[in-house]
């Protein structure tokens, strides 16, 4: 079986929306990464933009620096009240994502900044050795209200 379609969940029990999926640590595995949370996200009726590029880069970090032959990262979304939170699970806990400004002549470097900007907030947990899990949290915009037809401007 394919490790793309080896495992995925839609929610949990506990009724809070969830998605987790473990993909190749290759760049096809960062692509579908991006493209299975942007189809979950439309399927939560949540904005997809700022949330792409941050797993996006998380994929992609955890494809290039979280490395390990033969060993897979794990993508997990959940809402959790206003909040989306991301996860990258990866097997290389011995190397940690540093925020740092790139040389201006630096052709790569400047994806941790981007997910910094679109995030509200981000880090790193430990997970049992060898694994790492970095974290990205969303606040999601409050959902607009239906007009009521009442109160409002007059023909």
């Amino acid at each position: 079986m394919n490790q793309e379609n080896a495992a995925t969940t839609a929610q949990l029990d506990s009724g809070v929306p969830n998605f987790s999926v473990l993909l190749s640590s290759t760049s096809r595995g960062a692509r579908l990464a991006r493209l299975l949370a942007a189809d979950q996200l439309r399927t939560w009726e949540l904005p997809t933009e700022a949330a792409s590029h941050v797993v996006a880069e998380l994929a992609a970090n955890a494809a290039i620096h979280g490395r390990h032959p033969g060993r897979s990262f794990r993508l997990t979304l959940y809402v959790i009240g206003s909040t989306l939170r991301i996860e990258v699970t990866d097997t290389r806990g011995d190397r940690r994502p540093k925020l740092q400004e790139p040389d201006t002549d630096a052709e790569s470097g400047r994806g941790l900044l981007l997910m910094d900007a679109l995030a509200d907030r981000w880090g790193v947990a430990e997970d049992r050795f060898p694994r790492k899990t970095v974290w990205a949290e969303l606040r999601l915009p409050r959902p607009e209200r239906a007009p009521t037809g009442s109160g409002g401007a007059r023909d």
